[in-house]
């Protein structure tokens, strides 16, 4: 027996697809019989973040067999969702298929919203100061499971009258060591959802051929590198992938994407007192940031059980701006974010372990 295209889907994932998992030659082979247009009302509904049931330009019986369609099954259930005391950021923990348990973040600013979203359960990347990697690696996330995010996200945005612009995978795991995965999410997002490419970030922690396949994709997305350390020395220790591949190599790397996408390269910095918020530290990130014409995002490190070395103090953290600012480096601070709702990556997942599904915080 020939395989199907969803069949064959699920072998690729590893996993049994879910509703954005499906392409509109699925959806039409789930439509047979009915009016072509009825693909795009549907597809078109799914996309709102409507149930099935809840697209009302579909008739009333064909409303009733899509909901309990199980190839129009939801991939997140949810499990917490919180919001912080300024109502400015809301963060949920799903459960997905196998049982495994993966957040995102939405954040209202001044003038944009911003969706946080993950792209694994767990993380093998062993960063100790993060608490995803605290918990290790447990699966990829479907690109299925990574366009619901934001779809969910963009409704719930739009119940309070703001528009969803952005979407950086910034969350869970690590987006290059699931590349393909993430790539079809990407693309899905852009083309689906109308956002552009340049509204969209990719994070890594440094996985050198993930960045060179960035460089060479059509589609301009930026680039996060979350790099914390600015010699091989520290960020080995902080940040071990680099022992694969250390800084000359991924510098390189940077530069190729820059130079083939025309995009500002952003690096991430979380400021760990005592290790990387040294005049030291910046007086050697401050030539690196300049030559590839980079941002520097500095993050206040949130607070981890597993990690003794707390974050560094808001006065030292303004003094390592003020000193690549001075040498020339394009440099701000992040605003923490839902601090009382345990805003770091894998912070509320931790907290909540043995939450029931379904039980909601408002």
């Amino acid at each position: 027996m020939t395989p199907t295209d969803q069949e064959r889907r699920a072998v690729r994932w590893l996993t049994v697809p879910t509703r954005f998992d499906l392409d509109e030659a699925d959806i039409a082979a789930l439509l047979d019989g009915e009016p072509h247009y009825r693909t795009r009302q549907l597809h078109d509904g799914l996309f709102s973040g409507a149930e099935p049931e809840d697209i009302t330009v579909l008739p009333k019986a064909l409303r009733g067999r899509l909901a309990v369609e199980p190839n129009l099954r939801p991939g997140l259930q949810p499990v917490l969702e919180v919001v912080s005391r300024d109502g400015s950021t809301v963060r949920w923990l799903w459960e997905i298929e196998g049982g495994h348990r993966v957040e995102t973040v939405l954040m209202h600013y001044p003038g944009r919203t911003t969706v946080c979203v993950s792209s694994q359960a767990g993380c093998a990347m062993g960063c100790g100061f993060c608490a995803t990697g605290q918990l290790g690696f447990e699966r990829h996330l479907t690109p299925g499971e990574i366009i619901e995010q934001v779809v969910r996200a963009r409704a719930r945005a739009a119940e309070g009258g703001r528009r969803l612009g952005n979407v950086v995978f910034m969350g869970m795991g690590e987006p290059f060591a699931s590349y393909d995965r993430v790539w079809a999410a990407v693309e899905v997002i852009h083309r689906d959802l109308h956002l552009s490419a340049r509204h969209l970030t990719l994070s890594t922690v440094g996985l050198v051929p993930g960045i060179r396949r960035l460089a060479s994709e059509a589609l301009p997305v930026n680039l996060a590198v979350s790099l914390h350390a600015a010699d091989d020395e520290l960020r080995d220790r902080l940040v071990p992938i680099n022992r694969r591949y250390p800084l000359a190599v991924l510098l390189e790397a940077c530069a190729e994407y820059v130079s083939a996408s025309g995009r500002r390269l952003s690096f991430e910095w979380a400021l760990i007192a005592g290790d990387n918020d040294t005049d030291d530290q910046a007086d050697k990130l401050a030539p690196i940031a300049r030559e590839l014409r980079a941002h520097v995002n500095l993050i206040p490190l949130n607070p981890t059980p597993g990690h003794p070395t707390p974050g560094s103090s808001p006065a030292r953290v303004r003094a390592f701006r003020d000193r690549l600012v001075a040498a020339g480096v394009n440099a701000t601070i992040r605003q923490n974010r839902g601090t009382d709702i345990d805003a770091a990556c894998g912070q509320l997942r931790a907290s909540t372990a043995g939450v029931p599904v379904a039980l909601r915080a408002r």
